[in-house]
Order: C-alpha cells, then structure tokens, then sequence
C-alpha cells in the first residue's frame, strides 16, 4: 500500500504542476472555444457532440472506479460518488442537448478535456474509492465540513445551471447577435457560470476533505480564470461602457 500511495501522491503534484502551467500559458493563448472560438485549436466539431465526447469519460471511469470498488456502498464514498455523477451526467448528457445554435467546438479542446477528464477521474475516485485509508470516512456524516462541503456543492451547481440558463436563452432563435448575460450572478460577475463550477468543486473539496480535491479546485481556478478575464476583455471590447459601468468581477464576486 506505500507504494501504491506514494505513487498516487506523485500523480497528484503532477498535476498540480501541470496546472500551474495552464495556468500561465492561459495568460497569453485563450482557450478558444464558445464565446472565445478558435480555429487553430482543431477542426470543428458540432457544440453538442464535442461537450459530450469531451465530458462523459469522466462520468464513465467515475463508475468503473466505484463498480470495482470494495467500498462501493458505504455511505460516504457513496455520497460522494453521487454528488460527482449528478455533476457530470448534467454536463455530459443534458447540458449538451439544452444548447440551442449550431456552434462548433475544436477537436483539440474536445481531445485535451478527455485527457484531463479521465485523468480527474483516477484522482477523484482514486481516493474515496482505494487510496483513503480504511475507517477514513467511517464517523464523517458527524462532521461540520462535510455538510458544509455538500451546501457549497449544491449552491454552486444552483449558480452554476442557473446561469447556464440565462445564457442559452440571450438570443432569439436565428439572432446570431452577442449580448450581456444579466441577473442572478451576472450582477456580480462576468462569468457567473465558472463561479457556480468553481464553487462546485471547492464545496466537494470540503465535503470530502482529500488533497484530490484540493488539486481539482485548482485545476477548475487555472482553467476558468483566465478564461473569464478573456471574456471580461471581450466584453469591454464588443460594449464598452455598457458593460464597464455595471463593474462587475471576472469570476469570483467582490474579489477577481
């Protein structure tokens, strides 16, 4: 079992490092998909199809990882497992099909997010599932942080899906026009829907109280980031005053 832990916990500064340097390349190379889209990243592919292709490694490693487990029914982990799969059945399986238009999304974007998806995946379920030790979570369901951890999950996927909403239903359909997405967490932020994911994660961080969630929260952070302030410019490009004069942040309220 050392081996087995000092290895997963090497995969881990890996990719925390890794994420460092997306971080930093994200400062100087947008990611260039939606709003942001960007021909040099692949050839384009349907919206639909690429969130799907790109999400639902995830979800199905996730379920791979819990079917094997021997804890696959203690409460916890359970709990866990499902607030991760709630997440990503949205994302893989509904969200894609809620989208209206008929935007194209590179092939590379759609290739470098399987990566990292199955790769988040082997963290994640890594750890609640083989790598805490036994009893880990034995007395967990009495601990303060993992209700609060769970709270956090629910309000950010609320913002998260709320504001999904409001941005599908900007246009008409045929109106091919860019507009300010407005209410719920718009008035705070630009990009109210990385707020809600990037709350997401920190509340199962909490809830689960591993370093595998601590590496997600900053991999979601050094993905979404510098991808709002890429939109805030843009934003203050295509509106101008009209978008400057509501002062809102980039992705965290009052803060960035």
């Amino acid at each position: 079992m050392g081996n087995i832990l000092e290895a997963y916990n090497t995969f881990l500064v890996v990719m925390a490092v890794i994420a460092l340097f997306v971080f930093l390349g994200l400062q100087f190379f947008e990611a260039g998909y939606g709003y942001l889209f960007d021909r040099r990243y692949g050839r384009p592919i349907p919206n639909k199809i690429g969130w799907i292709l790109m999400e639902s490694p995830v979800f199905i490693m996730m379920s791979i990882l819990w079917w094997l487990s021997p804890r696959q029914w203690d409460m916890v982990p359970l709990v866990l497992f499902a607030l991760f799969q709630i997440h990503y059945f949205q994302r893989s399986f509904i969200f894609p099909l809620l989208m209206r238009g008929n935007s194209k999304m590179p092939l590379g974007i759609v290739l470098m997010g399987m990566v990292f998806n199955t790769l988040n995946a082997l963290m994640q379920g890594g750890w609640i599932f083989y790598i805490a030790p036994d009893g880990y979570y034995a007395d967990w369901l009495s601990k303060p942080y993992f209700w609060i951890g769970v709270l956090v999950f629910a309000a950010g996927m609320g913002v998260n899906m709320h504001s999904d909403y409001i941005i599908r239903h900007l246009r008409k359909p045929g109106d091919k026009r860019h507009y300010i997405p407005q209410g719920g967490m718009f008035k705070f932020v630009s990009s109210a829907n990385y707020f809600g994911e990037l709350l997401e994660w920190t509340g199962f961080a909490i809830a689960s109280w591993s370093w595998a969630g601590v590496v997600f929260v900053w991999w979601t952070f050094a993905n979404l980031a510098p991808r709002s302030a890429s939109l805030y410019k843009r934003y203050e490009k295509e509106f101008g005053e009209e978008f400057t004069s509501l002062k809102r942040k980039r992705i965290i309220p009052f803060i960035y």
